[in-house]
């Protein structure tokens, strides 16, 4: 896909995610002009100010909500490409607050695709979630059907010329209410919480997702769900790795929560292709734009199942040190200064 001159929204525009992936834009593909779609004034205050978005001839800041389908209908007008990036995506909060989750997560998303269509937007990709493959929380729940609801509007949108794509991808790195933030404050403590020492997670960089949320862009032809092949950690090597002299209390682990994450699961493995840095899942009925991805890859075997726990690709201790070391969070670059690696 050629990026320049094409003019992109990006719903939670604001959020780590969202200001990364703008970052990259701007600074590598030249994009006409950039909308960035979100709720929180404060937040679109103080992005405005930060160095890295002071190109603000290419940049336009809408305060709107995924839940108003009229607003975000007037800022759908003359953009050419989606990224869906705004979620409720707070486990415990989904739980508690559970329609609040369904009406952001699953009516925000038809909403995305409604406006699509109608504004004649070229291509949709939509960010998921682990937790959106067998789903036991409703956070992963909501991000199930708003996986369906993405592929499923390609054929919604009948002759239009769209494209609905989506990503799913692991826990992303020093994101925002993460656990490397979480044991990076509570280190000082001495005693670091582990829900269960048999615990793994996959584990993405923001860099890392949002090159591979691009990449998937340049390359969809509508319907997929692409699944990128990274490591895992289990969350005792993680905790060693931020304080070794640390004690561990093993707290249990929490409603809706996992002890190993998957992203393909052994139902889903039918209908995928491994390439060689991901899976594409792709509908089970077999449309025609497919056959190229047919060409390309190999379809994964019967029983197939990618998970945290029985992953080829793992992280070492000094992969982990160099993630937390080159995160842009206060309390990393005090860690690894503690460390000798700033």
């Amino acid at each position: 896909m050629e990026w320049k001159n094409k003019n992109i929204l990006v719903t939670g525009g604001t959020g780590s995610f969202g200001k990364k992936l703008i970052e990259v834009l701007l600074g590598e593909h030249y994009p006409g002009r950039i909308v960035v779609y979100s709720r929180d004034e404060l937040k679109q205050f103080e992005m405005q100010n930060d160095p890295r978005f002071a190109d603000a001839e290419r940049l336009r800041f809408f305060i709107g909500d995924v839940r108003d389908k009229d607003r975000m209908a007037r800022a759908f007008d003359g953009i050419d490409v989606v990224v869906h990036a705004a979620a409720l995506k707070q486990v415990p909060a989904a739980e508690y607050n559970p329609f609040e989750a369904i009406k952001t997560n699953v009516h925000g998303a038809q909403n995305v695709i409604d406006c699509a269509i109608d504004r004649g937007v070229k291509r949709v990709i939509a960010l998921s979630t682990d937790k959106a493959a067998n789903p036991i929380n409703l956070y992963g729940a909501t991000k199930l059907c708003s996986d369906k609801l993405f592929v499923a509007g390609n054929a919604y949108a009948g002759a239009r010329d769209v494209a609905f794509s989506v990503v799913r991808y692991g826990n992303v790195v020093g994101s925002r209410g993460s656990v490397v933030p979480f044991f990076l404050a509570k280190r000082k403590e001495g005693v670091l919480p582990i829900t269960d020492p048999r615990m793994t997670r996959f584990w993405i960089t923001l860099e890392q997702g949002v090159r591979f949320v691009i990449d998937c862009l340049n390359r969809a032809k509508g319907g997929e769900l692409f699944v990128p092949k990274i490591p895992s950690m289990k969350m005792p090597d993680l905790a060693r790795v931020i304080a070794p002299e640390a004690e561990h209390k093993v707290v249990g682990i929490r409603p809706g929560e996992k002890l190993h994450e998957v992203m393909v699961t052994e139902d889903d493995a039918r209908n995928t292709l491994e390439l060689g840095d991901r899976y594409v899942i792709l509908p089970p009925d077999g449309w025609q734009r497919h056959e190229a991805w047919h060409r390309q890859g190999r379809p994964c075997t019967d029983g197939f199942r990618y998970a945290s726990d029985t992953n080829d690709r793992w992280l070492d201790e000094a992969a982990l040190r160099k993630m937390i070391a080159d995160l842009d969070l206060p309390e990393a670059r005090e860690w690894a200064a503690e460390r000798g690696l700033g």
